[in-house]
């Protein structure tokens, strides 16, 4: 698993039957900032990612990839790799908190 940041969507109007009514979202992987280690920064990184939890842009969100991602009730017929399976509230690193849903 890992925490990225929704930073879109993706519309596509021709896709294999079982993909029908599924929101496709642009997730951004974020990592803990090397030095200070004391928010979370971006990778880089984008992927195409299925939302079964009604996240929406800006969100930070859980991601799991790869045959994980075929695991939960929703997905487990799809052909997908990555799959939002949570919407994080709050992350802390060494009893520090580096993110809060609330604040941002």
């Amino acid at each position: 698993m890992f925490v990225a940041k929704v930073t879109g969507s993706v519309v596509s109007t021709q896709k294999v039957d079982s993909m029908t009514g599924h929101i496709l979202l642009v997730v951004e992987p974020y990592r803990l900032e090397e030095k200070k280690r004391n928010s979370l920064v971006t990778t880089g990184r984008t992927f195409i990612a299925v939302d079964t939890l009604g996240s929406g842009e800006g969100d930070f969100v859980l991601i799991t990839q790869g045959s994980s991602a075929r695991l939960t009730p929703q997905t487990k017929t799809l052909p997908i790799d990555a799959v939002i399976i949570g919407i994080v509230d709050q992350v802390h690193i060494e009893k520090q908190e580096v993110f809060s849903r609330q604040e941002s």
